[in-house]
């Protein structure tokens, strides 16, 4: 009953939006430039970027530079534009390692005087500031239930409580009655830091079954000036602390302030807040230790054919990097990620053909984007979105393609995100037209939505989507997620994902045809994409 009332308001939400679109024909020479998309080609190129000589593509190594190459490589081949840095086609993300180092402390101290030093790793973890090398601050504590502020869905922790120059505890959630992607976006950490920062706090703590362990350190992006570029976990200069703490220690603080954990929880399940002072103080003191790298985005364009929508951008991307060499399985050490993401990469690359094929350009231009550093936190993307090479108001959407799990037949499809946007017109004409159905979600439980590329543009108010494969099936049982599920098990992030695994190259010939159409036919409608009348995400955005 709710997938059908979820249905029946994004249909009425796209009838009546003031922006939509109106259907673009597609044309016999847009349709004969599609079928320039080889399987072939597909398998030729997942072959060379998962092969093991490119040690799976982790950036900032002899591996990733090798995809750069052959990326550029192809770029030139169809036609592609350099539109990176300098006339170059590259874009370079400077990339920081950051690890807390050894003797970092953190003490509570109760109303009554009584001070307790949290032993590091077991009832504590501090994550490392990726600016500043050297913490040393305190402040009382305010329990701010899940750190959401969503007046929209009438929901605000912050509302009844003064978090200015405090710590707030918070748990990872969100209210049950939230749907699933706004969920997905209040849980973000990088969101729960920012609403913190909004507020006044100086500091984030996270209350967790367990502490998370630090030892490979947190990555950051960092401009040529040396701030925050894009960050997973931090969101300003003025929050000095981000650290997780066990629930004996919120037990403990609790009961200090005769408040319950599972009541508080209970109510925040059913969205009603539950904030509070606490009645201890934090004392935080820190260092960090930095390991700094280079890698790049690879950018290309298509130059558009309209005298002014030319100067506006359909971007595509795709992530090119992946984890690169790490624990052995069954022998094999190599993380080669054919899957995630040499098959979307290979989408990208006969994307560009098709569009090197088509006479007639489509009127806006296209940004074909490689990026760097999704699987440490879509890092590149994020730099890229906030960064961008081209005017950041220029962007108009943004589809993204990442592990498409060409395993199967393509029969039918799930447009992650596009359900908050006029994009929706454009994947329902681009799947009919290639005899496609478009369902929901069949794993909304996965957060796909905010784990891709496609979540850095969306952000930065860029409507944006991700195609995903949808249920259908050959013979009509409709449960293809049952399979993923059983072939992510074995593939999913191990050295298992390479060449010789389980591929269907026809599917991901129209995968790939079907993610050019809806570029394209963005490309071609006279008025930008616009976010749905009141949306959650759209009225979010930032520009």
């Amino acid at each position: 009953m709710r997938n059908l009332k979820l249905t029946l308001l994004l249909s009425g939400l796209l009838a009546t939006s003031p922006g939509f679109s109106q259907t673009i024909k597609v044309e016999k020479p847009v349709t004969k430039a599609m079928q320039k998309v080889e399987a072939t080609a597909i398998k030729a190129h997942i072959d060379y970027l998962a092969d093991d000589k490119l040690l799976g593509r982790k950036p900032g190594t002899p591996g990733y530079q090798m995809a750069v190459d052959y990326v550029v490589d192809q770029f030139k081949k169809t036609g592609v534009e350099p539109a990176g840095e300098n006339n170059t086609y590259l874009q370079t993300v400077r990339l920081r390692q950051a690890t807390t180092a050894p003797g970092a402390t953190i003490t509570l101290t109760s109303s009554t005087g009584q001070a307790t030093t949290l032993v590091t790793d077991t009832e504590a973890t501090i994550y490392p500031n990726p600016v500043q090398p050297q913490v040393n601050m305190e402040a009382p504590l305010v329990f701010a239930g899940y750190g959401i502020s969503a007046p929209d869905m009438n929901y605000d922790d912050y509302a009844d409580i003064d978090a200015k120059g405090k710590v707030v505890v918070v748990f990872r959630g969100a209210p049950e009655h939230f749907p699933n992607t706004v969920t997905n976006y209040s849980m973000d950490m990088l969101t729960i830091l920012q609403n913190a920062a909004k507020h006044g706090a100086v500091g984030v703590i996270v209350a967790a079954p367990r502490v998370p362990n630090l030892q490979r350190g947190v990555n950051s992006v960092m401009t040529p000036d040396g701030k925050v570029g894009a960050s997973r976990s931090y969101a300003s200069d003025d929050i000095k602390l981000l650290a997780y703490i066990n629930y004996q220690t919120l037990q403990k603080l609790f009961s200090e302030a005769g408040l319950d954990p599972a009541k508080a929880q209970a109510s925040l399940r059913s969205g009603k807040p539950a904030s509070a002072a606490l009645k201890s103080t934090i004392k935080a003191n820190y260092s960090s230790l930095y390991h700094d790298y280079e890698s790049q985005n690879v950018v290309g364009k298509i130059t558009g054919s309209d005298s002014k929508l030319k100067n506006e951008y359909v971007v595509h991307s795709a992530h090119l990097d992946h984890i690169g060499v790490g624990t052995p399985i069954n022998g094999d050490s190599i993380y080669n990620g054919a899957h995630d993401n040499a098959s979307g990469v290979a989408s990208l690359l006969e994307i560009a053909k098709i569009y090197n094929n088509l006479k007639q350009k489509p009127k806006r231009s296209i940004l074909i984007v490689m990026v760097t550093a999704e699987e440490l936190g879509l890092l590149g993307s994020a730099y890229f979105a906030n960064h961008p090479t081209v005017p950041a108001n220029s962007m108009v959407a943004n589809v993204n393609t990442d592990m498409p799990a060409i395993i199967a037949p393509l029969l039918s499809v799930v447009p992650l995100g596009a359900q908050h946007s006029s994009l929706y017109k454009q994947v329902e004409q681009a799947s009919k037209h290639l005899g496609l159905t478009v369902e929901e979600d069949p794993e909304p439980e996965q957060n796909r939505f905010i784990r891709s590329d496609q979540y850095s543009f969306v952000v930065r108010g860029v409507p944006a989507l991700h195609i995903k494969y949808g249920n259908k099936t050959a013979d009509g049982k409709n449960n293809l997620d049952e399979t993923v599920k059983k072939w992510r098990e074995v593939y999913y992030h191990k050295p298992q994902d390479n060449p010789d695994g389980v591929f269907d190259y026809d599917a991901g010939k129209k995968y790939a045809q079907l993610n050019f159409l809806i570029g394209y036919l963005v490309a071609q409608q006279p008025e930008r994409p616009t976010w749905n009348e009141n949306d959650f995400f759209g009225t979010r955005a930032v520009q």
